[in-house]
């Protein structure tokens, strides 16, 4: 008969797992070692798996381990937090908005989708911006309340996402003034002339790029693929070369990055979404970030 599982014997072995030994867990937790050397045995045997296995004068994660591990790390993480969540619930109002923000996303453009809930008198806001993918990976553990991308969730059977449409913005050409006046002849053909900045290929809106570009027969002289957005304007307004931008952020690119717009790139647009885990909206502020598309 297996050993009932317990939360005690899984700390455990995620110190041990963190720390590379039995020794130096036991040092941490000022523990015997054979005290806790005791208490990963009942966690293998309550799961019926050895999660340990020695490699030279250490040990190493079995499969199982590996498995146990990365359980662990999400549990105990969150563990980690609870204090500082309990101690925030006591204290001074707030209302807290935790926002994923998908690396991808013009930097501009997220103020405005964010603009609304703002003025909130009692507003911690918490922005994370991360990969795609970990993003929806945190959303799922309800580490973040939402997060803000260039493309819907992908339909995955084991985590139910829902994600809501926030609009859309027209792309245009931006430029300093001596690269649009250079390119501002025969536009769009023109692109071929100047140098040209675009986004790597993890926006959704790349391959929208390099189809337009295509079909138009125009061969562009790439001298920079950027992931980070602001990057990729900072470099624009440097002179580095032509660059695409969503029109929403049309007054803040004039004035922060004093650029000129070139010209439209008809036909494409950027879109943009907020994902969660409610397919209807319930915190407060998400309703109020999504107001004009509910």
């Amino acid at each position: 008969m297996k050993t009932p599982f317990n939360y005690k014997h899984l700390y455990y072995f995620w110190v041990v797992a963190k720390e590379g030994g039995i020794s130096r867990a036991a040092d941490k937790l000022d523990m015997a070692v054979q005290t806790v050397s005791a208490q990963v045995r009942e966690l293998e045997r309550s799961l019926g798996y050895a999660l340990l296995k020695p490699a030279g004068r250490g040990l190493v994660l079995t499969d199982a381990g590996l498995a146990a591990m990365k359980q662990a790390d999400q549990i105990f993480q969150l563990g980690e937090s609870l204090p500082a969540l309990v101690r925030d619930a006591v204290s001074a109002p707030t209302v807290r908005l935790a926002v994923g923000i998908s690396d991808g996303l013009p930097k501009l453009v997220v103020r405005r989708l964010l603009q609304p809930v703002i003025p909130e008198p009692h507003l911690r806001l918490l922005c994370h911006e991360g990969e795609f993918d970990e993003l929806l990976g945190d959303l799922a553990l309800h580490r973040l309340d939402v997060v803000l991308s260039d493309r819907p969730a992908p339909n995955n059977p084991n985590i139910k996402l829902y994600s809501h449409s926030m609009g859309s913005s027209t792309i245009a050409w931006y430029g300093t003034a001596d690269v649009v006046k250079a390119a501002s002849q025969d536009f769009p053909q023109s692109l071929t002339d100047v140098p040209m900045l675009l986004p790597t290929g993890h926006t959704a809106v790349r391959a929208r790029l390099d189809n337009w570009l295509e079909q138009r027969a125009i061969r562009p002289r790439i001298v920079g693929e950027f992931e980070d957005s602001a990057l990729l304007k900072t470099f624009g307004a440097s002179g580095m070369g032509i660059f695409p931008a969503a029109e929403w952020a049309h007054e803040d690119l004039l004035t922060h990055y004093a650029v000129q717009r070139l010209g439209p790139c008809e036909g494409i647009a950027e879109h943009f979404f907020a994902i969660g885990t409610e397919k209807k909206v319930h915190h407060p502020l998400v309703q109020r970030l999504l107001q004009p598309a509910l």
